[in-house]
């Protein structure tokens, strides 16, 4: 049976086939689909996990447990999760150990754009790299096969367009794996430096010449002859983009198991054309590899070293062929940059906060990053998860040192705090810094399309459990109590004192937002007969209500009106009507 599936969708049902039975994962654009695909399958058992290197250390644990595992991840998840990595890849695994990064040229919701393909041989494992998602599914069971095969971690590198774009897929059976026994192996399974050494010397003597053998004769690796005048060298989505601009005339080396690359392969190849192009994204890394061979190339003088390719880029580069236009529209679409959606929660203590001078807020990773944009401007710094309360610790400090009356805010989401807040906040309390935290708890991971989390009360699977209470770990970890407010963000009296009281701490400080998602389905079922709208005759056209920024907000002709489609009632915009025109509709 065939089926179109993203592939994401097929690295999940790949991961089924292989008998996958334990899946983890911190969720992330382009990975995030990947577990709750993966979730549909009751066979695996499948969690989110509270952050990157907890999910590769849980299936890391699974692995030497003797369960196939997977653990997914964005690119900069895996920067979180590589020190299990490094030493995994010393450890090896008992059952087969898969982890999914998913990389994001063109960085559409991500901080950096980074290329994970450069961590298979920094860290010495096996990668792979399919261009579909036909190959998606069938790629994850080799990399299971590689991994208990070769004693290896199998780094599994997709991109987002190899991610979310649909392909036809034909499914297969279950494959029914047994766990395997564990032994104890003090040696293999515990890094002190004694055992380390043996292991490194292992992966460079035994592992790696192995896998470079491997890699010079397996199937994943092919040479597809057409026109020899032009060779290409490529892998991943890219191999799709060239093959669309140079169809048959071209011959070419697909690679698709990446590291070791297939040195072999790739010098007979070279020798059997006339003119060589390796096509990738981002970083030169095979073109590396082959001018270290000694084989010219061109690759990275002509191909942009930023952004996603595409087959019309890849003509301009290399055919020098301009863009050929296929469709003309007439209407210039305007910019559209992101915003709080209308009815969001964190949009009354940014506006509380954008009324304060001298403050710095330091931001995180999540809905609350758009705090940035015009008219609200809440937001000096984005770092990383979690740096939202750590950056705002070093800033406390630099400006006491410099004598510069600043007050720091560090704001953080609660799916953020869980991930990598909670470390911040304990560094606040044992270094004694002036800052306020504030953590906005919209009991939802909300930014990668509504995700449960420690603080929601359910797990990927469905089953109710334990709510992390955010308040009780603040106290826990030594704020005190007068120094912790808990908040309604649609209260803005409330709001508003609690930020003065913050304002004048002398010591630690946390606010505690509280107020679901606006696009949370039950708070919709709930709220859906609820808006506000604009009395014309009290208004007198002062716009302070467009000072909030919400998008449900529009000025025509002078005339200011609230669209019901979009508002859900928050009476933000009611409460900071200086004339009392603005009046909310159902209850």
């Amino acid at each position: 049976m065939k089926k179109l599936l993203t592939g994401n969708e097929a690295i999940a049902r790949g991961a089924y086939e292989a008998g996958c039975q334990v899946a983890c994962a911190y969720p992330g654009t382009p990975s995030t689909e990947i577990l709750e695909n993966v979730s549909t399958y009751k066979e695996i058992y499948s969690e989110w996990s509270t952050n990157e290197k907890v999910a590769l250390e849980v299936a890391s644990g699974a692995s030497i447990g003797g369960a196939r595992s997977m653990v997914t991840m964005k690119h900069v998840g895996l920067n979180v999760a590589a020190d299990p990595l490094f030493t995994m890849a010393y450890e090896g695994v008992n059952g087969g150990l898969v982890v999914v990064t998913a990389d994001e040229p063109g960085l559409h919701s991500s901080q950096n754009e980074q290329d994970n393909r450069l961590y298979a041989p920094h860290a010495k494992v096996a990668m792979l790299e399919p261009s579909d998602s036909q190959e998606c599914k069938d790629f994850m069971k080799y990399a299971f096969e590689i991994s208990e095969t070769f004693d290896t971690p199998v780094l599994f590198r997709v991109t987002t367009r190899v991610c979310h774009s649909k392909g036809l897929v034909e499914l297969g059976e279950r494959q029914e794996v047994e766990v395997k026994e564990y032994v104890k192996n003090i040696k293999k399974y515990i890094m002190v430096p004694a055992n380390s050494k043996t292991k490194h010397m292992e992966i460079e003597t035994e592992r790696l010449p192995r896998l470079r053998q491997y890699s010079n004769n397996t199937p994943l690796n092919r040479i597809e002859w057409g026109d020899k005048k032009i060779g290409i060298i490529t892998s991943g989505i890219s191999y799709l983009h060239a093959k669309e601009v140079f169809g048959d005339n071209a011959s070419y080396l697909k690679i698709g198991f990446s590291y070791p690359l297939p040195e072999e392969m790739i010098v007979k190849f070279a020798k059997a054309v006339d003119k060589l192009y390796v096509i990738e994204e981002n970083e030169p890394y095979i073109e590396n590899t082959v001018k270290a061979l000694g084989i010219e190339c061109i690759g990275k003088d002509f191909i942009p070293i930023c952004w996603e390719l595409s087959p019309d880029i890849i003509r301009k580069a290399l055919v020098k062929e301009e863009k050929r236009e296929t469709y003309h529209a007439d209407v210039q679409v305007p910019s559209r940059p992101p915003a709080l959606c209308a009815g969001c929660p964190h949009r009354g203590m940014f506006y509380a906060v954008s009324k304060l001078k001298d403050v710095v807020v330091t931001s995180d990773i999540g809905c609350y990053t758009l705090g940035m944009a015009p008219p609200l401007n809440v937001g000096d710094t984005v770092i990383c998860m979690g740096a939202g309360i750590s950056a705002g610790l070093g800033f406390e400090k630099a400006f006491k040192i410099a004598g510069r009356d600043k007050k720091v805010f560090g704001f953080v989401g609660d799916s953020t705090f869980f991930h990598s807040g909670m470390t911040g906040l304990v560094n606040a309390v044992y270094n004694k810094t002036n800052m306020v935290m504030v953590i906005l708890d919209n009991r939802i991971t909300a930014m990668t399309g509504h995700q449960q989390n420690p603080g929601t009360g359910k797990t990927l699977m469905g089953d109710p459990t334990q709510i992390v209470d955010i308040e009780s770990i603040v106290k826990a970890v030594g704020i005190k109590e007068e120094n912790i407010r808990v908040v309604d963000p649609y209260n803005l009296e409330q709001t508003n004192a609690a930020v003065k009281d913050a304002y004048e701490a002398t010591e630690p400080f946390v606010i505690i937002t509280k107020q679901p998602c606006a696009l949370i389905k039950e708070v919709q079922r709930r709220r859906k007969d609820m808006y506000c709208e604009v009395n014309q005759e009290k208004c007198k056209k002062c716009k302070t209500c467009l000072k909030i920024g919400c998008p449900a907000i529009s000025v025509k002709d002078n005339v200011v009106s609230i669209d019901k489609s979009l508002c859900n009632g928050c009476t933000i915009c009611k409460q900071v009507c200086p004339f009392d025109a603005i009046e909310r509709v159902g209850e």
